[in-house]
């Protein structure tokens, strides 16, 4: 294996510092690790997960998204005293607000977090992302996995934070796109994690791994690859004709201070529906063969009578070095349009200022 590093576990420390470098208006500790920016006026929006899905989570930091988040090592949860000495830090009286990507590690410590922040006095909201409707449980989930469907949920909500939305505001508004938000991932080659040096999965010449989350497993069939237009075709079916997806959702009650289980149904997709579309990179794809699955997108959309009114397309939630993409739609209307539609400056996404 050979890649632009140093030792395995130095890797997520000086890639953090180097992006601390690149970017002097953020703010880096290693000790736990977290970054973050200077935010006194709103409500404080927080996200984690493994390293190795960058840029996000940490490139989405900056004004109209992010305040702050907590890396993990590679593919690995950050711990709870990384996310309780994030809030803290940003705790400047608004709330602080989490988004938790549907995998058990991760629910478990940002749940831990939530408990600890609550009991010391911060007003404290969390979010769960479950977008990935290839799976109803996985090896990592119970439930959907959360995968890039949460680019947008923080874009949108980041835009809701600065405009003056408290944070229950934030966590209706939230949990409302996470209901109307679908990804569909595959795979034509596995990613290599630098703590084992190897593929995580062997593919031959003809085969996808059709149905992939953000972590290197493999996906929920091996199919024959045939062309381009066949698979997004098929991608878009999963999504599209995604039955409803009702599940128990816990939500925390700042008010009693405990966990609340509530039942959650998505949201239907209909032909009258408005969608932001993401075409998102896994790592290891050429942005000009994300832009041709747009074209195959788009074509197969038309014929469907689906309209796309807003698009996005790169490597913006990534697993390492994986040669494959996702699909995302976000049902919206013209509150979800007009945030989308706001300025934001970050490391990794940007417009409007």
């Amino acid at each position: 294996m050979k890649k632009f590093i140093n030792k395995v576990e130095d890797i997520v420390t000086e890639q953090l510092e180097g992006l601390y470098l690149a970017h002097p208006d953020l703010k880096v500790s290693t000790h736990p690790r977290y970054i973050w920016r200077d935010n006194n006026n709103h409500v404080a929006l927080i996200a984690g997960g493994g390293n190795g899905h960058e840029p996000m989570h940490a490139g989405y930091i900056g004004k109209g998204m992010l305040t702050g988040a907590c890396p993990g090592e590679v593919f690995t949860s950050p711990t709870p005293d990384q996310m309780y000495e994030c809030g803290q830090q940003l705790d400047n009286g608004h709330g602080i607000l989490f988004f938790i990507k549907n995998y058990t590690s991760d629910v478990l410590n940002f749940e831990t977090a939530v408990e600890m922040l609550h009991f010391d006095g911060v007003k404290v909201g969390a979010v769960l992302i479950d977008d990935d409707v290839a799976v109803k449980d996985s090896l990592y989930t119970s439930g959907r996995r959360g995968v890039a469907g949460t680019v947008i949920i923080e874009k949108v909500v980041g835009a809701a934070a600065e405009q003056g939305y408290d944070l229950t505001q934030c966590e209706l508004l939230a949990r409302r796109i996470n209901n109307g938000t679908r990804t569909f991932g595959v795979a034509l080659t596995a990613c290599t994690v630098p703590a084992t040096g190897s593929p995580s999965f062997i593919l031959a010449d003809n085969e996808i791994e059709f149905g992939v989350g953000i972590h290197g497993e493999s996906g929920i069939e091996r199919r024959q690859y045939t062309d381009l237009n066949s698979l997004v075709e098929q991608m878009l079916q999963q999504i599209i004709n995604s039955p409803l997806y009702t599940r128990e959702i816990r939500e925390w009650d700042r008010m009693l201070g405990v966990w609340q289980e509530h039942q959650v149904t998505s949201e239907p997709f209909s032909s009258d529906d408005q969608y932001i579309v993401l075409v998102n990179g896994l790592g290891a794809t050429p942005n000009a063969e994300l832009y041709g699955v747009f074209r195959c997108l788009h074509q197969s959309c038309q014929q469907h009578s689906i309209n796309i009114t807003r698009n996005l397309i790169g490597n913006y939630c990534t697993s390492l070095d994986m040669e494959g993409f996702s699909i995302t739609f976000v049902k919206v209307d013209k509150e979800i349009l007009t945030l989308w539609d706001a300025p934001v400056n970050t490391p990794a996404l940007r417009w409007g200022c």
